[in-house]
């Protein structure tokens, strides 16, 4: 089953005519570090930045390359199918399953990036809520507070199945602003005001 990695931004949605540089300094600061683990596609398509890892290439290893990157403000491990119903439920209940069983109660939300799919959004969630009750009777249906969330996002170029998102660095792109000195001493002061002049987008000097 084919993965990658959806990454959600955060500050940099807000930027205005200079949003691009915000994005494509992120895109660089993102591919130097996951070519150190071994190629990927990295790209951005509606606000989303993709990540996918060639055949052999450790999606752990990638993730955790990821992880600290700042300017992600969350982090989707989603797996990839065709925007087929029938393939979309067919990879949930594969993909997050043995997830779901271990839940008391859960939900489907969905995301129809593409109109042109015949179904909506709403129509999507019942749809793949009703398999999974069926298919696992075991686990109540709650829309309100689920212990566990299937998300469905029907885009573009595929149909994308993930669990709940891991939450990312944050912060703005390393490299977008100037630079800035912190000084090191013996305490835990120092090093966290490196890390939020990291955050900040501040290409610090120690």
């Amino acid at each position: 089953m084919k993965e990658v990695l959806l990454l959600k931004l955060g500050e940099v949605v807000l930027k205005g005519l200079n949003r691009r540089r915000f994005e494509s300094r992120l895109l660089a600061n993102l591919r130097r570090r996951v070519s150190k683990v071994g190629k990927c596609s990295v790209y951005i398509m509606q606000s989303t930045i993709y990540v996918e890892p060639a055949d052999g290439v450790d999606m752990d290893e990638v993730l955790d390359a990821v992880h600290n990157v700042f300017g992600v403000a969350a982090i989707c491990r989603a797996a990839v199918c065709e925007k087929d119903m029938d393939a979309i439920w067919n990879t949930v209940n594969e993909y997050l399953g043995d997830e779901l069983d271990c839940a008391a109660s859960f939900k489907v939300e969905s995301k129809r990036s593409d109109k042109q799919f015949p179904m909506s959004s709403i129509a999507i969630s019942q749809e793949i809520g009703g398999r999974l009750a069926e298919a696992h009777p075991g686990v109540a249906v709650d829309v309100h507070h689920p212990a566990y969330t299937v998300y469905v996002g029907v885009r573009d170029l595929s149909a994308y199945v993930h669990g709940p998102a891991l939450p990312g660095a944050g912060g703005l792109p390393t490299g977008v602003g100037g630079r800035a000195m912190c000084l090191l001493s013996g305490g835990i002061d120092s090093p966290v005001s490196a890390y939020k002049i990291g955050r900040a987008s501040c290409r610090e000097r120690v």
